[in-house]
C-alpha cells in the first residue's frame, strides 16, 4: 500500500485518510496577549494502523517549524529510533498538512512532535484576541472557538469529531492573569513576569471541544448535589451578574444528571462570558463559553426577555455535555443530533426550573422557524452530506437546530415521554465516549418502544422538507391528502410517515393514527355524533408539518377562537398555518386578514407575539402590492393591538406575570411601528426622562426598546436629536443587553439618511464585529434599498472582517430576503456572481428565493379584487 501512495491522493478530500489515529495530545501554547502571536509544541501519541509513508493532519494559519516535525514510533525494534519526515506539504486551500517520510512508517504505536508558531486572530475564530477594558485601559484575552473545524488554527490535529484522544494541555501565561481550560489546574509554576500552568489530563474527547481562556476576570461559584463546583467567569466588576446564570446551571447539571441516568463526567464546570464571540454560547467541555448578552443577568438593566435568554442558552449548553460531548457526532452530517437535541432539551431544563413561561408553547417559536426556513426549495435535510469543512458553517442554521429540535418533540410526543426518556438514557450509556450517528439513537428508540422509528424518522432526517396535510369533511369522514408544502406555491414531490393528531369539539374527544399514504379517510362519527363541531388536527402543534382545512372546518375553527375554546398552541398554529398558505398563494389575503381579526381578544404571551411576526411581514408585503393600502393595513394592526396594549401599559404591576412583561415591549413597540400617535408620543416622553435618569421608574429594561423603536419613527435628518440621543447612551453603557436594544433600534428609522448613518455606525470600532447584524436585520421598510446600497458598497471590508464565519450569511440573508421583485433578484444575483464561495452560497440561493416567494405573493395581492372593501370593513370594526 505505502509504495502507491502519493501526495495527490489526500488533496481535495472531505475527510482526512484513516490510516492514522490519534490518542493523546500533549499541547503546550505561550500566547503573548500584547503581540497577539503565540508559539506552540504538541506531542501526538498515535496509532498507526496500516503501513503509510505519509502522515496526514489538519493546520490552518500556523508557521510549522519544519525542523522540529519528528517522529519516534514505540512499535519500531530500536525504540528510541528517530524519524524525520522527507518532505512538509502544507496544503493551505485544505488546510492540510501532509508529512511524507522516506520509507514507511511501522504499524502501532508512536509519537509525533511539531513545533510552531501562530497569530491570535481578529476573527473570532480558532485561538483568536478578545479586548475588554479594566480601569478604562483597553486589554486583550486569548480566547478559542474551535467548532466546527478550527482547532488547527490554534495546533495541528485530527481535527474531525470522531478523532477521540485525550488532551494533556499546558500554558505559560503572564503572572497576573487567570488561565482556564475544559479540565482543573493541578500545577502552577512562577517564573518572574511568566507562570506555567498544568491541566489535568481529560477524558477522551473530540478536538472541537478543547477550550483555553487566558485573561482577567471575576467569578461567582456554587455547586451541585454531587459537589461538583460551577463557576461563572465575566469581566472584573461584573460577578453579580453571574448569579442567575449560575443557579440555572447548578440546577440543570442536577436534573440532567437524572433524565439521562448518568452523572456530569467532569470533577468542574466554568461557564465564561467573552466580549468578542460569534455564537451564543459554546459547549467546550467543562468550559462553556458565551457572548455575555447569553450569560449576564443586571438586575437593574436587564429585561425580562433576556433572563429567558440566559436561563435557554446555559440549558442549551449544559445539555451538550452529554448529548455532544459525550457522546459525539461521527460526522457534521450528523450536526442536527447535537444542535436539535439540546434545544429539545433546554426546554425541558427551563419548564422544569420555571414552569410559569409556559416554555413548550414558546417551542412553537422554534417549530416556526424551522418550517420556515425547510418551506424553501433550497433548504437541506436534516441529515446534510458535508464534503468540505468550508460547508459546515452554513448548516448550524434553523434546520439542525429547529427542525431538529421539532422532530425529535414530534417524536417523543408518538412513544410518549417515559419510554422516550428511558431510551435516551440507553443510548448515552452505549455510546459513552464514543461517537454515534442517526441510525444509532434509531435504533436504541426503536428497541425500547417496539416501534419502527426507523422508517417513520428517516423520512423527516433523510429529505428536505415537509408536508401540507389538506383536509376536508365529507359527513361522517375525513379525507387527508398530504402535498410537500413549499412556500413558493410550487408543487413537491416528497412524501412522509405522519403522525396525525385529531380533536374535535373538546380535547377530551381525540384519535391518533400514522398517515403513510398520499391519500387516506378516516371515520369520526365517534368524535362528532349529529354535530357539525370543530375539528383540530396536529393537536397542540407538536407534529411538524402544516395543515389545510376546507372553508367550513376553517370557518367551524375560526368561531373556535373567537370563543376561546382552543388552546394557545392550537391558536398559534391556526394563524402560522394561515399566514404560511396565504404566502404560498393557497389562500387569500382577506381570508388571512379576517382569521387575524378573530385574535381580538387574545392574551397569551406567544399568539400575540406571533400575531405580531406576522403583521409586520403583511404590512409589509402589502403596502409593496398596492400602497394605497398601505394606511388602512397599519390601521388595522393598531386596532388589533391597542387593547392588549392598554391593559398592559407602559409600567410593571406588582405581581404580574414574566409573559406580560415580555409581551408588553413588543406590542408597544408594534403599535410605534405601525404610526400609532399616542404610543409614539409617550415613549419619547417617557425616553426624555430616561435620558435624565437613568434608573428612572418610567422607562424599566422591558419597555426601553419599544420606546427607543419610538423615537427612531420621529427621527429625520432635519431633526437628528433621537438618533445622537441613542448613541449617547450606547456609548455609556457598558451592558451587552443595552448596547443590542439600541443597535436593534437604531435603523428601524423610516428616514433612509438616518438608516444609512445607522448602518455606517454599525461597522465602526464602536461596535463589536458580533453585533452588528442586530442593527442589520432590523433595518425599517423605507431603508431596503439604503441597506443593499451600503452592502455592496461595504462587501469587501465585511468579507475581511467576518471571513467565512456564520455571522456573514446573516448580512445577505438580512438585506435581500425582504426584497419583492424578480428584477431585485437578478441584480443581487449580478453582484454576486463573481463574488459568492461556498461558506455564503446556500444562504444566498435561499435568500433570492424569499425575494422570488415575497414577488409571487406581491402579485397574488394586486389579483384580490375586494381586499380594499374587506380591509374597509376590518377597520370600520364591521365584521
Amino acid at each position: 500500500m505505502a509504495e502507491n501512495q502519493s501526495l495527490d491522493q489526500f488533496k481535495a478530500q472531505p475527510r482526512l485518510p484513516k490510516f492514522a489515529n490519534p490518542r493523546r495530545y500533549d499541547l503546550k501554547l505561550k500566547p503573548d496577549l500584547v503581540s497577539c502571536k503565540f508559539a506552540g509544541s504538541v506531542s501526538i501519541t498515535i496509532d498507526v494502523v496500516s503501513e503509510t509513508r505519509f502522515l496526514v493532519l489538519n493546520a490552518a494559519e500556523l508557521e510549522i517549524d519544519r525542523a522540529s516535525i519528528v517522529y519516534r514510533s514505540a512499535a519500531a525494534a530500536d525504540s528510541a529510533k528517530e524519524v524525520r519526515p522527507s518532505d512538509v506539504h502544507v496544503v493551505e486551500e485544505d488546510e492540510v498538512v501532509v508529512l511524507e517520510f522516506g520509507e514507511a512508517v511501522a504499524v502501532g504505536e508512536g509519537v509525533l512532535g511539531i513545533g510552531y508558531e501562530g497569530t491570535l486572530n481578529d476573527k473570532m475564530k480558532g485561538f483568536y484576541r478578545s479586548v475588554y477594558e479594566l480601569n478604562g485601559e483597553k486589554r486583550n484575552m486569548a480566547v478559542t472557538q474551535f467548532e466546527p473545524a478550527d482547532a488547527r488554527r490554534c495546533f495541528p490535529c485530527w481535527d474531525e469529531p470522531a478523532a477521540k484522544a485525550t488532551f494533556k494541555i499546558t500554558l505559560e501565561v503572564p503572572s497576573e492573569v487567570l488561565a482556564l481550560s475544559n479540565m482543573p489546574v493541578i500545577q502552577e509554576n512562577h517564573n518572574g513576569h511568566l507562570k506555567t500552568i498544568s491541566f489535568q489530563e481529560s477524558p477522551i474527547m473530540s478536538t472541537y471541544l478543547v477550550a483555553m481562556v487566558v485573561g482577567l476576570f471575576d467569578y461567582v461559584e456554587g455547586q451541585t448535589t454531587d459537589g461538583i463546583k460551577v463557576r461563572v467567569y465575566c469581566q472584573v466588576g461584573k460577578a453579580n451578574q453571574g448569579k442567575l446564570a449560575l443557579d440555572v446551571a447548578v440546577k440543570t447539571l442536577d436534573l440532567y444528571k437524572l433524565y439521562f441516568a448518568t452523572p456530569y463526567p467532569l470533577p468542574k464546570l466554568d461557564m465564561i462570558a467573552i466580549p468578542d464571540f460569534a455564537a451564543g454560547a459554546m459547549e467546550n467541555y467543562g468550559l462553556v463559553t458565551y457572548r455575555e448578552t447569553a450569560l449576564l443577568f443586571d438586575d437593574q438593566h436587564s429585561a425580562a426577555a433576556n433572563k429567558q435568554r440566559v436561563a435557554t442558552v446555559v440549558a442549551h449548553e449544559l445539555a451538550h455535555q452529554w448529548f455532544g460531548n459525550l457522546v459525539t457526532m461521527e460526522w457534521w452530517t450528523h450536526l442536527w443530533l447535537n444542535e436539535g437535541f439540546a434545544t429539545w432539551v433546554s426546554y425541558l431544563a427551563v419548564d422544569s426550573i420555571f414552569p410559569e413561561w409556559k416554555v413548550w408553547t414558546q417551542f412553537l417559536d422554534e417549530t416556526t422557524d424551522g418550517l420556515r426556513l425547510d418551506g424553501l426549495a433550497e433548504s437541506h435535510p436534516i441529515e446534510v452530506e458535508i464534503k468540505h469543512a468550508r460547508e459546515i458553517d452554513e448548516i448550524f442554521d434553523a434546520i439542525s437546530y429547529r427542525k431538529g429540535a421539532s422532530v425529535i418533540r414530534m417524536l417523543q410526543s408518538y412513544l410518549g415521554p417515559a419510554i422516550f426518556q428511558k431510551s435516551l438514557a440507553s443510548y448515552i450509556k452505549k455510546y459513552a465516549y464514543s461517537n454515534a450517528k442517526t441510525e444509532d439513537l434509531w435504533a436504541v428508540l426503536e428497541e425500547g418502544s417496539g416501534e419502527p422509528v426507523q422508517e417513520l424518522m428517516n423520512s423527516w432526517t433523510k429529505q428536505k422538507g415537509y408536508p401540507v396535510i389538506s383536509v376536508k369533511a365529507e359527513g361522517h369522514r375525513l379525507e387527508f391528502e398530504q402535498s410537500q408544502f413549499l412556500s413558493s406555491g410550487d408543487h413537491g414531490d416528497g412524501q412522509w410517515i405522519v403522525p396525525i393528531t385529531l380533536c374535535s369539539g373538546s380535547y377530551d374527544a381525540r384519535k391518533n393514527f400514522l398517515l403513510q399514504k398520499k391519500l387516506e379517510t378516516l371515520d369520526i362519527a365517534d368524535l362528532v355524533g349529529n354535530q357539525k363541531k370543530w375539528i383540530k388536527l396536529n393537536v397542540d402543534q407538536t407534529g411538524f408539518y402544516r395543515v389545510k382545512y376546507d372553508d367550513d372546518l376553517a370557518a367551524r375553527l375560526r368561531s373556535a377562537i373567537e370563543a376561546n375554546d382552543l388552546s394557545a398552541a392550537d391558536r398559534f398554529g391556526i394563524l402560522d398555518d394561515s399566514f404560511a398558505l396565504s404566502m404560498a398563494g393557497k389562500l387569500s389575503l382577506s381570508s388571512l386578514l379576517r382569521l387575524m381579526s378573530a385574535y381580538g381578544r387574545e392574551v397569551e404571551y406567544t399568539v400575540l407575539s406571533n400575531l405580531i411576526t406576522v403583521s409586520y411581514k403583511v404590512a409589509r408585503i402589502a403596502a409593496d402590492a398596492a400602497t394605497e393600502l398601505a394606511d388602512d393595513i397599519k390601521q388595522f394592526f393598531i386596532n388589533l393591538f391597542q387593547s392588549p396594549a392598554e391593559k398592559l401599559g407602559w409600567e410593571p404591576r406588582k405581581g404580574e406575570s414574566h409573559l406580560d412583561a415580555m409581551l408588553r415591549g413588543e406590542i408597544l413597540a408594534a403599535l410605534a411601528v405601525f404610526g400609532h400617535d399616542g404610543t409614539r408620543s409617550e415613549g419619547v416622553k417617557r425616553f426624555r426622562a430616561f435620558l435624565d435618569d437613568r434608573n428612572t421608574p418610567l422607562l424599566p429594561p422591558d419597555t426601553r426598546k419599544a420606546a427607543y423603536v419610538a423615537v427612531m419613527q420621529t427621527v429625520s435628518s432635519s431633526d437628528k436629536w433621537g438618533y445622537e440621543s441613542l448613541l449617547r447612551i450606547y456609548r455609556e453603557s457598558d451592558l451587552g443587553q443595552e448596547k443590542t436594544r439600541i443597535l436593534s433600534s437604531l435603523t428601524s428609522c423610516p428616514d433612509p439618511a438616518i438608516v444609512r448613518e445607522g448602518l455606517d455606525f454599525l461597522l465602526s470600532s464602536e461596535v463589536r464585529s458580533q453585533d452588528a447584524v442586530f442593527g442589520v436585520a432590523a433595518v425599517s421598510k423605507e431603508g431596503c434599498e439604503t441597506a443593499w446600497k451600503w452592502l455592496q458598497e461595504n462587501w469587501d471590508h465585511i468579507v475581511k472582517t467576518y471571513g467565512s464565519g456564520f455571522l456573514i450569511t446573516r448580512f445577505i440573508s438580512a438585506v435581500v430576503s425582504p426584497f419583492s421583485s424578480h428584477e431585485k433578484a437578478a441584480e443581487v444575483e449580478q453582484f454576486f456572481a463573481n463574488r459568492s464561495k461556498a461558506s455564503i452560497e446556500r444562504t444566498l440561493k435561499q435568500s433570492l428565493e424569499r425575494v422570488h416567494i415575497n414577488t409571487n405573493w406581491v402579485q397574488s395581492i394586486r389579483q384580490e379584487k375586494s381586499l380594499a372593501e374587506v380591509l374597509k370593513e376590518l377597520v370600520s370594526g364591521k365584521y
